[in-house]
């Protein structure tokens, strides 16, 4: 029963796009990719939208602009801890860490929509035409887009055109359930690997190290910013009791320091970002516990989500 009740509060709607494209020509792209398929969408989304000079600030249009509804939506009910811009609507993922490309090479990133961002999906997906035919990086390396699936396979372009039927929604709570499972069936003891860097803080010092309670704070901050963007009544933090559910030890670690730059357009500098990337093996593990550290694959977790940080696999 507490399973069940746990499955249906985790029910923010999500889709994940696929992206397959090609590079048209030689060409070089950063290690981590994310900070420059974000600014290219972003360029993009304002190119074809703005209708002012893109002083956000003085426009009397923002309320409305559908770049501040893609790019930074708005939470229905603003966490008090929040206080950055808001951009909880989407998240981009690139694995790819290769820095050198031939004319030809296939580059693959995902795009996950949670909630009412969905509704905008022809809009980050025009983006990403735009941004093809425009140019990525430094370079403005031009690419085609060869496919756009979701994570069952099914088409979003058909022969250059963007498909419009209806397309199938999931739950945060049926994606934990399935990997919970999956894990479960699988794998005896868990590890969890961070495949970006995570950028964590407890107590306001940020952690060199990883700490299963901190991890697990950040999961559970980052489903209430979710059911917050919703404007859900219901919150994880009521559902999830820790009573009898011992906290996973940490039983050995690899973590390293990395540092990833990025060109912030708004700042016109170069900033660095900082976060930590490895592994920690983990003991014993509840079934809830499990099933909720499952959704937080999907959802990242810590600062810099938008720029691809946070991004973990349990096995």
């Amino acid at each position: 029963m507490v399973r069940q009740q746990l499955v249906n509060a985790l029910g923010i709607k999500y889709i994940k796009l696929h992206f397959t494209v090609a590079l048209l020509e030689d060409t070089k792209l950063p290690i981590y990719k994310v900070s420059a398929l974000r600014g290219g969408m972003g360029e993009m989304l304002l190119r074809a939208n703005c209708i002012c000079d893109r002083n956000c600030e003085r426009c009397d249009f923002e309320p409305e602009c559908i770049v501040h509804k893609t790019l930074y939506s708005k939470y229905n009910l603003r966490p008090k801890f929040v206080t950055a811009k808001d951009s909880i609507g989407y998240i981009l993922e690139c694995e790819d860490d290769r820095e050198t490309f031939r004319g030809g090479d296939l580059l693959r990133f995902n795009l996950i929509l949670f909630g009412k961002a969905i509704v905008y999906f022809n809009q980050y997906i025009g983006a990403f035409l735009a941004l093809g035919k425009e140019g990525v990086g430094k370079g403005h390396s031009k690419f085609q887009i060869i496919s756009i699936t979701d994570t069952r396979g099914k088409q979003f372009l058909i022969e250059g055109f963007k498909d419009r039927k209806q397309h199938q929604l999931y739950t945060l709570g049926e994606y934990g359930s399935y990997r919970a499972k999956q894990i479960q069936e699988n794998y005896s003891k868990h590890r969890i690997t961070f495949q970006s860097p995570v950028t964590l803080k407890h107590q306001n010092e940020f952690q060199n190290v990883f700490q299963m309670e901190t991890i697990w704070e950040a999961v559970l901050r980052r489903i209430y910013m979710l059911e917050c963007f919703e404007g859900m009544d219901c919150s994880i933090y009521d559902c999830m009791n820790l009573e009898g559910n011992k906290m996973p030890v940490i039983e050995e670690q690899v973590c390293k320091d990395v540092f990833v730059t990025r060109y912030s357009s708004t700042q016109n500098k170069k900033m660095a970002l900082w976060g930590v990337k490895g592994y920690a093996e983990l003991g014993h593990m509840p079934d809830e516990l499990l099933l909720v550290l499952a959704v937080g694959e999907l959802t990242h977790i810590g600062k810099n989500t938008s720029f691809g940080f946070g991004k973990y696999k349990l096995t």
